[in-house]
């Protein structure tokens, strides 16, 4: 597997302290499965690794939660409504801003912010990717059964090449990372790869 730099994006979804930080409003419920696989630490890696090699980064963030977002919605999902009521990433909170360790560099690209699971869904990511001429995507991020699977599914519907990192992710219970990489992984996915493994394919 290889990724060449001119060719080749890393999406990073949804980096809020909310699900990465200590007190963070879904941390507490990540937190089991991120500690067992090492989340923290490989999405560290990955992203360091990615800008070294030259790989465009991709800040897709789910929508910060506002007041009565959904109030005059016809037909909200069950997870946008309790988002809402919890105000998961808040706009103008802690909660809603990056971890520090994922703040945004001056050559990020920034995509609008999703509604739902996709981050191509009402946002303008497959419209930057073209811009960008990236044909190959590595998703890395949270959370592995509901954002990234969505994003990535939406990705190899348009005629992307999709990567997911087992290890760079999280979920709120073993049995939904199981089924986000073994049981629905491979029915779109690419490459379903370890963070070794994507480090040693672009060249740590």
């Amino acid at each position: 597997m290889t990724y060449p730099c001119e060719s080749s994006g890393l999406l990073l979804v949804d980096p809020y302290n909310d699900f990465l930080s200590e007190g963070g409003k879904l941390n507490g419920l990540a937190k089991p499965v991120a500690d067992a696989v090492g989340t923290l630490d490989n999405l560290r890696r990955v992203l360091a690794a990615a800008r070294k090699a030259g790989i465009q980064v991709f800040y897709v963030p789910h929508h910060r939660a506002r007041p009565n977002d959904f109030k005059s919605w016809k037909h909200p999902s069950p997870y946008q409504l309790g988002a809402s009521r919890a105000q998961v990433f808040a706009a103008g909170s802690w909660g809603g801003e990056w971890h520090p360790d994922f703040q945004p560099m001056e050559q990020d690209v920034m995509i609008q912010e999703h509604w739902g699971g996709s981050g191509f869904a009402n946002t303008d990511l497959d419209y930057q990717l073209k811009q960008h001429g990236i044909q190959r995507v590595i998703l890395i991020g949270m959370l592995a059964n509901t954002c990234i699977e969505s994003t990535g599914r939406f990705a190899a519907e348009l005629g992307y090449h999709v990567t997911l990192v087992t290890d760079a992710t999280a979920a709120f219970s073993s049995e939904a990372m199981h089924a986000a990489h073994e049981l629905n992984g491979p029915t779109y996915a690419h490459a379903i790869l370890s963070t070794e493994e994507v480090l040693a394919a672009i060249g740590e």
